[in-house]
């Protein structure tokens, strides 16, 4: 990105390569349909001790009542295991049929067990019946490699015959960070290194005639997890298979973050058809979970994501004019402001400015938005902030360095006089494109305002048809929401932007609502959204694993601690995980890591090298702290 230039977020995911819908086949997962025209699922998993019987049942009651259609719990010995049955003979003395999914890591002993007794079980291919990751080269010739194959499938035998035997469906589900070295050696720590792994499992399942399949593609990194499962879908659609998919991303997170980047990776496959069904992984009680999915479920529901104007093909990367204006690492934040005649400092906060105290002036945050469309420019705007007013106003502002015009169609067709740096045209479904097809003396970039809720499909349609006719324009997606609820905006506008933004469709985002959401939170998300997606990092971002039978600790009090005393080390990413089965691997990329090891003990990272063990809990934040202040200059 050069000097001066904003360009749309670089494209992190490959173009798509599906050359038609994907409609998964059927799956029975005891007395439920998953797959097909069947409605999107919705599950979470327990987080207590799978040896408690009487937690685990209240639990699974909890999240069963907030609305799943599946529930998972940790198998992770075969002692939990086989405690499963009486956690199932409680759960159906109670009247609750919902089928029930083991989460197996490392021990076909206990998948095997397991198998018996649920009616679904997931296992790893990155560690069932293969090495545990060291993240260490493991080079291995073509005949080698063969070997481990063959070894695999003879180590899987048992279960898949365990599970035709008792009806019992299997969820090969593939992490990023949980890859095998023999995988990792080969393919890479990479989406491809991910669907390779699951393409061997499914050809040994295969070779058995065992399909009772669902399949998932797993990461922190949404941009990753779209594009693995795009590449497993496509993979499947040219190998003549069908199997339904299970969508998620991991350590998302708690609060705000854990939804946004939740809803961003699960909505931009739900958006194309892609998912049977979805499981939103909270740093908090599961069955928070639930609502979260629900909301994102129903806002790309079935019949919603079949009405989709364009095949999943035509979601490609345009190539984008750059939009002069300044370095700014990713895409724009633009807040719209034209509705007020004049701006307060109030008015002025909302769009992420603050007030310095020491010198009484109004001044830009990380947080603050980087063009301000108004009437006028505010008179307490910091000199280097950019503003939009409209075009006749302009004109007696045409000198300015950080004043640009904005124009309606209207004034666009009429206009004589253009800025030589930046002109911002509002623009909506209905456009009339022809007028973009004039010599344009400087770069444009295209406000399009649209409302989500009638036509989520807009901006595909319009970027479409600039496509079709040899235009190209930087773009900010303007939707118009109509909701009350904050939390409600946030995991919705994430699910319909992330697929635009990590595909590097939109050069920036701009959220508009007409419900009773403050606007200072409209700017916040937009920031978030970003953030979450990690097209453009302001803040110190955080991942944390939902927490499961495994955690060491109290995870959802480490999170916080951790956000407390880390807080101001913008860029940094720091990954707090309930145990050291899948943390050092699903922390892959973080800077640090706060990894539960024990009881009471907590290991702490420096990437995937632990440099610090068995810390005290009570003192593990502070050391943490240390680490990071003693690395950086």
């Amino acid at each position: 990105m050069g000097e001066g230039l904003m360009h749309a977020a670089k494209a992190r995911s490959s173009a798509m390569k599906i050359s038609a819908p994907y409609t998964s086949s059927v799956v029975r997962i005891g007395s439920l349909d998953l797959g097909g025209a069947n409605p999107v699922r919705l599950q979470s998993m327990t987080n207590t001790d799978t040896l408690d019987t009487a937690s685990s049942v209240a639990q699974c009651i909890r999240i069963i009542e907030a609305g799943a259609d599946l529930v998972r719990l940790t198998a992770q010995g075969p002692r939990e295991a086989a405690n499963l049955a009486e956690i199932k003979k409680e759960l159906r003395r109670a009247g609750f049929e919902t089928p029930l999914v083991a989460d197996i890591h490392f021990n076909p002993q206990a998948a095997e067990t397991a198998a018996r007794i649920v009616e679904k079980v997931r296992i790893n291919p990155g560690n069932y019946a293969d090495r545990r990751a060291a993240f260490a080269q493991q080079e291995f010739s073509d005949a080698e490699y063969a070997a481990e194959l063959e070894r695999i499938h003879e180590r899987l035998l048992p279960l898949i015959r365990i599970c035709y035997e008792n009806g019992t469906a299997i969820r090969l589900g593939v992490n990023h960070g949980s890859l095998s070295d023999r995988i990792m050696t080969r393919y890479g720590n990479t989406p491809a290194g991910m669907v390779q792994s699951a393409i061997e499992f499914i050809s040994i399942f295969r070779a058995e005639n065992f399909t009772r399949l669902v399949l998932s593609m797993k990461s922190s990194d949404t941009a990753v997890m779209i594009e693995a499962t795009r590449m497993l879908v496509a993979r499947m659609i040219d190998e003549g298979m069908a199997y339904p998919l299970h969508l998620g991303v991991t350590e998302a997170g708690e609060g705000e973050d854990g939804r946004v980047r939740s809803a961003a990776g699960i909505g931009a496959l739900l958006a194309e058809g892609i998912g049977d069904t979805i499981r939103v992984s909270l740093s908090e009680d599961p069955e928070k979970e639930i609502p979260v999915a629900r909301t994102i479920a129903e806002f790309y529901s079935r019949d919603v994501a079949d009405r989709r104007p364009l095949p999943p093909a035509a979601y490609r990367v345009p190539v984008e004019k750059p939009v002069v204006l300044r370095k700014v690492h990713g895409p724009l934040v633009v807040a719209n402001m034209t509705p007020l005649d004049e701006l307060s400092s109030l008015d002025l906060s909302n769009a992420g400015f603050a007030l310095d105290m020491g010198s009484g002036k109004m001044v830009a945050t990380d947080g603050s938005a980087d063009i301000i469309m108004a009437q006028s420019r505010p008179p307490g705007l910091p000199e280097s902030s950019f503003v939009a007013v409209p075009y006749r106003k302009w004109l007696d502002r045409s000198d300015s360095d950080t004043v640009f015009p904005l124009f309606s169609p209207e004034t666009w067709h009429e206009s004589r006089k253009r800025s030589e740096k930046l002109n911002l045209l509002l623009t909506g479904p209905h456009f009339n494109i022809e007028y973009l097809r004039e010599p344009d003396p400087a770069s444009t970039l295209l406000l399009f305002t649209f409302d989500p809720e009638r036509d989520r499909y807009a901006p595909d349609i319009f970027m479409k048809s600039l496509e079709d006719n040899g235009l190209s324009f930087s773009i900010v997606l303007n939707p118009v929401f109509r909701i009350d609820d904050l939390a409600e905006l946030q995991v919705k506008a994430a699910a319909l932007l992330g697929r635009y933004l990590v595909s590097g469709m939109a050069a920036g985002i701009s959220l508009a609502n007409t419900g009773s959401v403050k606007f200072s939170d409209l700017t916040s998300t937009a920031f978030s959204i970003l953030q979450c997606t990690a097209t453009r990092i302001t803040r110190t971002m955080y991942l944390s694993c939902p927490t499961c039978g495994r955690t060491k600790f109290n995870l959802q009090d480490a999170v916080r601690k951790v956000k407390e005393a880390t807080g101001h080390l913008k860029g940094l990413k720091i990954a707090v995980m309930g145990c050291v089965v899948n943390g050092p691997g699903e922390m892959a990329g973080a800077d640090y890591g706060y990894v539960g090891a024990a009881p009471g003990k907590v290991h702490i990272y420096r990437g995937t090298v632990p440099v610090l063990k068995n810390v005290p809990e009570e003192e593990a934040v502070s050391e943490l702290l240390r680490l990071i202040e003693n690395d950086r200059p």
